[in-house]
């Protein structure tokens, strides 16, 4: 008999946690590989994989023993970035079963997103799907899991209006910068970082004719790369504190461990600016910007969570579209319901031989009713012939699949025996991806 699994979604994000939280929390990408095949290699972890941005700490797992595996990643979050189960723990939210299949579809479709409705978390799912498929610690569950999440996500963006008035964390920031001065026009702009974020709030600046740009990379090529494209001019990390005499607005989004500026950094600085206003927006978790910084006279420094107030307009705009989207989601829920609890030996065998017989019956109809001079006997003889026949063809598949295995081969030779006799109609057309 197949042991039941149950899907599972542990995490936190921007709403559950503030920054200082989630930056202790947050996993780099050189670390997935080692955090996603320790956990693989659980007892009671079948699948995983891990989704880690600047808004958002979350694993997604199917497992036999849901009590059991939650407490496990709770030891090793603590046990992995060296902090206290307490420090982290009221945070979580767990979403198990329907709910957690809810969730992961809100999170891909950007219903749960900071700015609802902004592009960018569909492609750091992908690309967090793809690494745990990369590690082999994704299977037959998280697999379909995963591109109906994609489908959702596709129908959501072109069934409703949910990404109208295109905005994002880095055009949240930018508008933060309109509000602070009036007009973006002529201010001189610095950006740490060369990533997606960066590249956003630059064309965001260019609208709104910020000149000159600035930009600092670890990469200096990568710099250059981003800054010829805006027709800015790319510097070296080592030259980011002369140029802090000259801007106005500093956005960082760099990926770093630890501050790349601090209170120290500062020391004879404002002088040197005749203590002209300078805005620091951070959209980088961890943050890149020692919070100390904004007790500096004429110095402000925002972080991601105070953006939240700049793009609620934004996000009050989108509510509206965002319940259509719902009802998407909704319907897409039932749907992975019926095919997971089909994922059960049982009912596959059951719906199987009923699909078989269906079409026995059919096919015996048809060639009786040609059949006008056959007797009640001989009816009744092919009758026993066909079902017999049936009976036989369905014998070696059943004890196959009755014979189990291991749990994710199981799984898989049900999941084939479903979509190689086509047992789920209702989905027959549905788009994976």
């Amino acid at each position: 008999m197949a042991v039941k699994r149950h899907i599972v979604a542990i995490g936190l994000n921007h709403k559950t946690a503030p920054v200082e939280v989630r930056e202790r929390l947050a996993f780099s990408s050189e670390d997935t590989a080692q955090i996603l095949e320790t956990m693989h290699q659980h007892h009671c972890v079948d699948e995983i994989a891990l989704f880690s941005t600047c808004n958002r700490v979350e694993f997604l797992l199917a497992t036999q023993d849901v009590p059991e595996a939650v407490e496990a990643l709770k030891d090793f979050m603590a046990e992995f970035k060296d902090t206290p189960r307490h420090t982290f723990e009221q945070a979580l939210y767990v979403y198990n079963g329907d709910e957690a299949v809810r969730h992961i579809f809100r999170v891909t479709s950007s219903l749960d997103s900071m700015v609802v409705g902004e592009p960018q978390i569909l492609g750091q799912i992908k690309d967090s799907y793809a690494d745990a498929c990369n590690y082999g610690t994704c299977g037959v569950i998280l697999n379909r899991l995963m591109h109906k999440s994609f489908s959702v996500a596709k129908r959501v963006r072109t069934e409703t209006g949910i990404g109208d008035h295109a905005v994002s964390i880095s055009y949240a920031a930018v508008e933060l910068g309109r509000k602070i001065f009036g007009e973006l026009e002529g201010k001189a702009v610095l950006l740490l970082g060369a990533g997606e974020m960066a590249e956003l709030a630059v064309e965001h600046l260019v609208n709104n004719r910020a000149r000159p740009i600035f930009v600092a990379n670890r990469t200096f090529e990568r710099g250059l790369e981003l800054a010829e494209r805006f027709r800015g001019t790319a510097i070296r990390f080592e030259e980011i504190r002369n140029y802090l005499k000259e801007v106005d607005i500093v956005i960082s989004s760099t990926g770093a461990r630890q501050y790349v500026l601090v209170r120290d950094d500062f020391k004879g600085l404002m002088r040197a600016r005749r203590n002209r206003p300078l805005f620091f927006i951070d959209i980088a978790v961890p943050r890149d910007i020692d919070p100390e910084i904004n007790r500096i006279n004429n110095v402000y420094v925002y972080d991601i969570d105070d953006l939240k107030s700049a793009i609620q307009e934004n996000i009050e705009e989108r509510q509206q579209e965002a319940l259509r989207g719902e009802r998407i989601v909704d319907a897409a829920v039932v749907q992975f319901r019926r095919w997971f609890r089909a994922l059960d030996v049982v009912p596959t065998i059951v719906g199987l031989r009923d699909k078989m017989e269906e079409i026995r019956q059919k096919e015996l109809k048809k060639t009786l009713a040609c059949l006008h001079s056959v007797s009640e006997e001989d009816r009744a003889a092919i009758d026993r012939l066909t079902a017999a026949l049936v009976n036989k063809i369905l014998h070696d598949p059943t004890t196959f699949l009755k014979q189990g295995g291991h749990k994710d081969k199981q799984s898989l030779h049900v999941d084939i025996t479903r979509r190689l006799f086509n047992l789920d109609e209702s989905n027959e057309n549905e788009p994976e991806g």
